[in-house]
């Protein structure tokens, strides 16, 4: 056969001519032969027709929309879901610079705090970190440049949308934006403690430019205080003598902060130690714990003071919610996780990692046979299967190794 030259574009045609040549034993010019008519989704077809639709919908005239108002634009970016931040930031240099509008900045204080994201660090990639988004359920990988990229930086404590991180060494505290990159790294501490130390973190106000502080405590009893308006740390005293020390903390659970109130979980004797950044007072708590409890961690629900573990038993393993009853200080139990769900821990070593102190929860369940993410929403008792955190380009899922929960804020400096 002589077979006529063809373009990808006429694959079809040759395919056609090819079929119907070799039928009839000639190589003879044929019409194609087009392949019957597939049966569409309705999906498909809806989205056909949505496509025709909108195509033969007039042009949006620049006349009129070239006299918009500017700031119901802002109104109406202020209002987007957090995650177009990253997209309409690369729309023109006048949203880019939005950041640093003041206008903006007073449609972003109008609009009701959503519920927190999650800014974690997985057991794989501990120099990077993965943000969490429960509202679209969807995990976000950013780099924060800023970052020092020859040590380990782990996020320790958050407010008011902003992330503060301490290196594995406890020498050096860092406090940024996820969102928008603002970093800022502190001055280094009158104190050098090279132990372990508890990390707490309040606003002055309702927002950054108020201030914060950020306070750190340590075994000993050694604490200090960071003051962003002032850049400087200071040393305000020593801990009362009715606080046993040393102060054996649970470096697992994080502070909880309600109304200016450090909470901090303590193991020995058991309980709750906690610092008012306002007056300056450290008070101690002496609250035993429930019974079988193992990973248990602080959390905090509309200045309701929580207590997160996994309660084991034998064989059987459940995650399980107490609050703390003012009157009695002791620990009430108010949820458990559904009991289709503990099935899965049962026989198992099962470890627990709790993030979050502001209404929702993340845990991440894992043992050898299982790699769980799961979040807990306080106010609704609603628990809920988070999908796996997959790095770019990676395989498998990534268990978090730590991480604390934040407020998404794109007007928060550091």
């Amino acid at each position: 056969w002589c077979l006529p030259e063809v373009d990808d574009g006429a694959a079809d045609d040759y395919y056609g001519f090819v079929m119907a040549a070799g039928k009839s034993g000639s190589c003879k010019m044929l019409e194609p032969v087009k392949p019957p008519p597939s049966k569409r989704s309705r999906k498909e077809r809806n989205r056909g027709k949505l496509a025709g639709s909108t195509s033969t919908a007039e042009a949006m005239e620049q006349e009129i929309w070239k006299e918009f108002p500017e700031d119901l634009y802002e109104a109406v970016i202020a209002r987007l879901p957090i995650a177009t931040f990253f997209r309409f930031r690369s729309v023109c240099q006048k949203w880019n610079s939005l950041l640093k509008s003041h206008s903006f900045s007073q449609h972003c204080a109008q609009v009701p705090q959503g519920i927190p994201w999650f800014y974690t660090i997985t057991h794989e990639n501990v120099n990077s970190g993965a943000m969490y988004d429960p509202s679209l359920k969807k995990w976000h990988h950013p780099t924060i440049s800023s970052l020092p990229t020859k040590m380990i930086i782990l996020p320790v404590a958050s407010a008011g949308g902003l992330v503060c991180f301490l290196d594995i060494g406890h020498r050096n505290f860092y406090v940024c934006n996820p969102l928008t990159q603002s970093f800022k790294e502190l001055p280094a501490r009158s104190v050098k403690v090279w132990s372990r130390v508890a990390v707490g973190m309040t606003l002055n106000g309702n927002s950054t430019s108020s201030g914060y502080k950020i306070l750190w405590v340590g075994c000993d009893g050694e604490y200090e205080i960071y003051d962003s308006l002032r850049n400087s740390w200071t040393r305000p005293g020593s801990m009362p003598s009715n606080i046993k020390l040393p102060v054996s903390l649970n470096f697992r659970s994080q502070a909880v902060s309600v109304d200016g109130i450090l909470y901090f979980m303590r193991s020995d004797p058991e309980g709750i130690v906690s610092y008012n950044m306002v007056t300056g007072v450290w008070k101690q708590f002496i609250i035993p714990t429930p019974l079988h409890l193992n990973d248990h961690t602080l959390a905090e629900c509309g200045g309701r003071i929580m207590l997160v573990g996994l309660l084991t038993k034998n064989a059987a393993t459940c995650v399980c919610i107490w609050e703390l009853q003012k009157m009695t200080l002791l620990w009430k139990e108010v949820d458990r996780m559904p009991n289709i769900w503990c099935l899965d821990f049962y026989g198992k070593h099962v470890r627990m990692t709790c993030l979050g102190n502001k209404g929702l929860l993340m845990l991440s369940l894992r043992s050898r046979q299982m790699n769980r993410l799961v979040t807990y929403n306080v106010m609704s008792r609603e628990w809920l299967k988070v999908p796996g955190c997959v790095v770019p380009r990676g395989r498998k899922r990534q268990w978090i190794a730590c991480g604390t929960a934040f407020h998404p804020c794109l007007m928060a400096t550091a």
